[in-house]
């Protein structure tokens, strides 16, 4: 299969080039910027790029037979501070890629949605894919958006796509900037001797999956024929106060977290029902919560630790 890879230099999208070049597939990856974290893999073709370059898109779709698109400008954090901005980068950019892939014949897409913000305020039980959508912020607004375009370009232009609705992914390589991925956050802050800060009483439930077997799901939705949307998470949930709970015993911190304001943006409970996944590709994650903890947390610690105190500073 030959593969490209949108945002393919990225803490999930590396993960899903590591999956394909373990299944034997081709990879050309296009990326801003080349991964922080590691040096270019052996026989992967990296491209340093924009995927909203329309000639640059063509020239690298050429052959494909599956695209990953994986790629985000906004954070569903922040995006609302420019709703103008998340539109125009990732709605607008990803018509064109649509547009291009019709014109080129190249059918079998692979989208990245989001499982926390395209349901909107969700009951206290898993949410299956057929829930109502109803986001609540811009970055799962624009997320819905794409979904639908890619459901009109499959009846209109005989596009497949499967839309992944990923819960919270985790894991080695995610950034720490703070805006998205808390346990990254975290474990930056426990490396670095800052407190913790939780937005609200710690209570809010959310729902984490190792992003190894997101990859893994990723990887087997793309050589399936299914088309639709896919939950992908752990189809448990966890409080804030419980992942702190579990911190503390992995890293040995005492922690002492600071609470602050709640945000209107953060539903009260996220969890989502994995059933399809399992029933339409036998996928299920393979990895525990604690063992995936334990896995980044040693990685954090070495990439902390491999860094100049000045820099950490």
């Amino acid at each position: 299969m030959q593969a490209l890879v949108l945002g393919g230099c990225g803490f999930i999208g590396s993960h899903v080039v590591d999956a394909l070049v373990a299944a034997g597939h081709k990879v050309v990856v296009l990326d801003r910027a080349m991964e922080r974290y590691r040096a270019p893999l052996p026989g992967v073709e990296y491209v340093v790029g924009n995927f909203s370059d329309k000639m640059l898109l063509a020239e690298l779709l050429a052959g494909k037979d599956v695209v990953f698109h994986l790629v985000s400008t906004t954070f569903p954090g922040t995006a609302n501070l420019d709703p103008t901005a998340d539109v125009t980068g990732n709605l607008v950019s990803t018509l064109a890629l649509l547009e291009t892939m019709t014109a080129l014949g190249v059918s079998r897409l692979v989208y990245l949605s989001s499982g926390g913000t395209v349901y909107g305020r969700a009951p206290n039980y898993p949410i299956p894919e057929d829930f109502p959508l109803n986001p609540i912020n811009s970055y799962g607004i624009v997320k819905v958006a794409i979904e639908h375009y890619l459901e009109m370009f499959r009846t209109m232009h005989g596009l497949l796509p499967i839309a992944i609705r990923a819960a919270n992914p985790y894991g080695p390589r995610q950034g720490h900037i703070g805006v998205q991925g808390v346990v990254a956050t975290f474990m930056r802050r426990l490396c670095d001797s800052q407190p913790l800060e939780i937005w609200g009483d710690g209570r809010v439930v959310r729902d984490y999956l190792y992003v190894g077997d997101l990859a893994a799901l990723c990887l087997a939705a793309a050589e399936s024929d299914h088309c639709g949307a896919l939950n992908a998470g752990s189809g448990q949930g966890l409080s804030l106060l419980d992942l702190i709970a579990l911190l503390s015993e992995i890293s040995g911190q005492d922690i002492h977290p600071l609470f602050k304001h709640g945000r209107k943006v953060d539903v009260p409970y996220s969890v989502l029902d994995i059933t399809r996944a399992r029933k339409t590709l036998g996928w299920q994650p393979q990895t525990s919560f604690h063992h995936g903890l334990q896995n980044t947390w040693d990685w954090t610690q070495a990439e902390r630790g491999g860094r100049g105190i000045s820099e950490q500073m």
